[in-house]
């Protein structure tokens, strides 16, 4: 009777450990995470496996949803799909969810955006699968699902270009951009990479972000002798003529800037002097050398300017607009609002609060920005280049603005917080330089479309180009004398529209 209970109970283990050898009873423990999977296609499927076989994880599918209501019901290995987008919410509660993974990579922007919308109703971290990715011998890599960035609230559709007129004026050219290792600079290099130039030249007075570029364009491919990093500075009037006279660059994108709107409110003259004269130089060696194009990098901060740094780019404006009257070389500014996630924008700062525990600082409730992403912005200033005639100032559609103090608590809610509860927001008051709202034209500019349904060129403004460069050069022959009020007294003379609204600090 032993012998016969004892091989009758190990062929019935050997059977129940068969049937159920998938479950990991580590998977009980309660350092584990409960994870909601939306979509319960072949993305999903994949990432469920994964996640039960990679046990290391400590992430645990419980439940799955999906909007398509004849997988409603069923399960996905071993994971039941119980509802639709519609019961996100009352989902996470019941099965108390952790974190949230969209596995929907063929969902359009629009339809990410709409399922962050009810997600963010919960207090689930958030995470998806970037949109255009592989799955390599049946499996998702798991290290390619990524939290949600502010970015997929955004819910644009991918910028469409004109792939024929952009090559028609990088490829085989020189092109040169400055401020290269900056947020802009280095991803125009990137796609200008792509369009195979003759020569790419990076420009740059910071080494070490411009190193990194170098070896990424590098590695992905960009030949190594059709890329040259020049260290210098844009306001070194000497480098700036030898870059011209050595390479003979036919495209030039003027990045290079102080953009910081509180810290150029405190320091006035380094802003005039890498802004404008830095600009100066560069549009003076552009025509001198017969470079073909020239596109200034602008900002909505130039128009009807409260900030140093807005009024030191709208003469960035002037100047182009100057020069375009008497040069060959095709003069245009591109014009456009905050990007996300560029170096000293508000994303990484609120990120950096969180994580630290907060509280996330906002300086007014009202607070309004239009944003873009840096490829976004970047696409349409090539193809605004590839538009340019001469002398126009390029306004780009930034979509609906966004208010600052909203942004924050959808960061709060995408990380997995409570907003006020868990992370606190403090409203600090409006910075030196800042006003509640950008605007993207002036009153008298109007505005007139393009082939690009996201680009839009701005009337030009009369202003007297000669009055405007006499007083520069007067500028530059005493700047280093002005004390700080003297700098300001001089752009409200050479930029009517420029009010002070709020005093230096």
């Amino acid at each position: 009777m032993i012998d016969m209970i004892l091989i009758g109970g190990s062929r019935l283990g050997f059977r129940v450990f068969t049937k159920f050898k998938n479950v990991n009873l580590l998977s009980m423990s309660n350092d584990f995470k409960n994870i909601m999977i939306i979509g319960a296609g072949s993305a999903g499927s994949t990432i469920i496996k994964e996640l039960k076989e990679h046990q290391e994880l400590k992430m645990r599918p419980v439940v799955a949803i999906d909007d398509n209501g004849d997988k409603i019901g069923k399960s996905v290995n071993g994971v039941p799909v119980v509802g639709s987008r519609e019961d996100i919410k009352t989902t996470a509660d019941k099965y108390s969810i952790d974190e949230i993974i969209i596995s929907i990579p063929s969902a359009s922007r629009g339809e990410i955006r709409s399922i962050i919308e009810e997600c963010k109703k919960t207090n689930c971290k958030l995470k998806t699968l970037p949109g255009m990715y592989e799955i390599i011998d049946g499996k998702v890599d798991i290290t390619s699902i990524r939290e949600v960035k502010i970015e997929d609230l955004l819910g644009r559709e991918e910028i469409e270009i004109d792939v024929n007129s952009i090559s028609g004026y990088l490829e085989n050219k020189t092109v040169l951009v400055t401020g290269g290792g900056g947020s802009i600079g280095s991803e125009l290099c990137r796609q200008i990479s792509s369009f195979n130039p003759s020569k790419l030249l990076i420009f740059d007075v910071y080494e070490n972000t411009t190193y990194i570029l170098e070896e990424e364009l590098k590695r992905k491919g960009f030949k190594k002798d059709k890329l040259k990093i020049i260290i210098g500075s844009v306001r070194d009037e000497k480098r700036v003529e030898e870059i011209f006279e050595k390479y003979r660059p036919n495209v030039v994108f003027h990045a290079a800037a102080h953009k910081h709107v509180p810290l150029m409110e405190n320091n006035p003259k380094e802003a005039f002097n890498n802004n404008v004269f830095g600009t100066l130089n560069m549009v003076k060696y552009a025509d001198a050398y017969s470079a073909e194009k020239f596109v200034l990098i602008s900002t909505d901060k130039a128009v009807n300017p409260t900030n140093i740094m807005g009024a030191t780019k709208r003469i960035c404006e002037m100047i182009v607009q100057a020069y375009h009257k008497k040069s060959l070389t095709e003069f245009a500014a591109v014009r456009f609002g905050n990007v996300l996630g560029s170096n000293g924008s508000v994303i990484p700062l609120f990120k950096k609060q969180i994580e630290e525990g907060g509280p996330i600082t906002v300086t007014h409730k009202d607070v309004i920005r239009y944003f873009m992403t840096i490829p976004e912005a970047t696409r349409l200033v090539i193809q605004a280049g590839a538009y340019s005639k001469g002398g126009e100032i390029f306004v780009l559609d930034m979509g609906e603005p966004v208010k600052i103090y909203e942004l924050a608590k959808d960061l709060i809610k995408l990380s997995g917080f409570e907003p006020e509860r868990d992370i606190k927001i403090e409203v600090v008051g409006l910075r030196p330089g800042e006003k509640l709202y950008e605007e993207l034209l002036l009153d008298e500019e109007g505005i007139n479309n393009t082939k690009h349904k996201k680009i839009f060129v701005g009337n030009p403004i009369d202003f007297d180009s000669n009055n405007l460069f006499t007083e520069l050069n007067n500028c530059r022959l005493k700047i280093d004398d002005f004390s700080d009020d003297e700098i300001i007294d001089k752009l409200q003379e050479l930029v009517p529209t420029y009010k002070r609204e709020i005093e230096k600090i």
